[in-house]
């Protein structure tokens, strides 16, 4: 089972040791996502270093911090901030030439909450390139001033999937789109969302236009006397929409949902219908039968939705699809549930359904 990493001290401190303690992590990254650039987008690493620059001006004025925390990661791992930087940006880079093919990663998310659960929680698997899997760091992040933060995700990136000790619980889907614009990275917009104390301090980091690019954002927050709440916030360059309803439950997987979002925006996922599209219902499905025979939704259900294997490969737990093209096949690289209200929260590495969740 992997590592957790405990990063304390200012915005630089916890950089280097992110760097120094997930180099070969780090190392990692830089070689799945150079590979992916230079085979898929004709992008060379440099040119993708040389992209990333165009986000500092909008890092600055965001969180002025997280750059600090990116330059440790970048000296503590032996490298330059412009790599860490490109990684931060990724999936905007894998966005920057719509002519040839783009790719991103996959997910489903899940989240409950009263009426249907006494306790809030949500949980996700990540679906990407199995290679990623060397890549995972588990962290858990002091800084000033802030809520702790413990966070799945790729070595180099310091924003993604976790929670934090107020009690905000963060799930991640990407959306494959026509456009973006040069403001935020997603992935450090996801840590502006894990460094809020509540919901509307949450909401404040990813509205108006803020983040680069598109992306669905479920998020769960349990108060200390108990009571709950989850939203799903399709975000975008052009703004925010809440989707999903109000029964209890929320689930999201990689199609904008919104039709506000998409009069702005093409959705650009060309296997929509017989996968995105296809998890989505399975996942609502397996709720309303949990609910329809009064099961106890709590981590364990969780699991038995994370390790579903209906429509495989195409199915939750999200084998790799040999007939997709190269650049689109992904497999479920880690799983995660978070249960909000007992601040408990159990983790997967690789497909759930041939593992275990461990208690972290």
């Amino acid at each position: 089972m992997i590592e957790k990493m405990i990063l304390t001290g200012t915005s630089k401190e916890i950089g280097e040791q992110h760097g120094r303690l997930g180099k070969n992590q780090i190392i990692q990254s830089l070689e799945t996502y150079e590979k992916l650039f230079r085979d898929y987008q004709f992008i060379s690493w440099n040119e993708a270093r040389e992209m990333a620059l165009h986000y500092v001006k909008a890092i600055e004025k965001y969180d002025d911090q997280l750059l600090e925390e990116m330059e440790g990661v970048a000296k503590g791992a032996g490298v330059d901030i412009e790599d860490i930087l490109a990684l931060n940006a990724r999936t905007e880079i894998a966005l920057g030439s719509y002519g040839n093919r783009q790719f991103t990663d996959g997910c489903t998310a899940i989240a409950t909450t009263s009426p249907i659960s006494h306790d809030t929680i949500i949980g996700q698997n990540w679906d990407w390139k199995g290679a990623q899997t060397k890549s995972l760091l588990l962290l858990e992040v002091h800084r000033k001033n802030k809520p702790v933060i413990t966070m799945m995700t790729e070595g180099g990136i310091i924003g993604k999937i976790g929670y934090n000790s107020a009690g905000l619980g963060l799930c991640f889907n990407a959306l494959l789109t026509d456009r973006k614009s040069n403001e935020v990275p997603i992935h450090l917009a996801l840590r502006g969302v894990l460094n809020s104390f509540t919901l509307s301090e949450a909401i404040s980091k990813i509205k108006d236009g803020q983040t680069a690019a598109s992306a669905s954002l479920l998020i769960g927050k349990s108060e200390e006397d108990g009571s709950g709440m989850v939203i799903n916030v399709e975000v975008s360059p052009f703004g925010i929409d809440y989707v999903g309803g109000d029964k209890g439950f929320l689930v999201h997987t990689n199609h904008i949902m919104s039709p506000v979002i998409k009069k702005h925006l093409l959705d650009m996922n060309e296997y929509c219908f017989e996968d995105s599209m296809l998890r989505y219902k399975r996942a609502q499905q397996l709720i309303n039968i949990a609910i329809k025979k009064n099961e106890k939704i709590d981590h364990e259900v969780y699991k038995k939705w994370l390790s579903d294997t209906f429509n495989a490969p195409n199915s939750i737990n999200h084998l790799c699809n040999p007939h997709a093209e190269e650049h689109r096949q992904m497999e479920t690289v880690f799983s995660i549930i978070m249960n909000l209200t007992k601040r408990k929260t159990f983790l997967s590495i690789g497909k759930p359904a041939d593992g275990q969740f461990i208690e972290i």
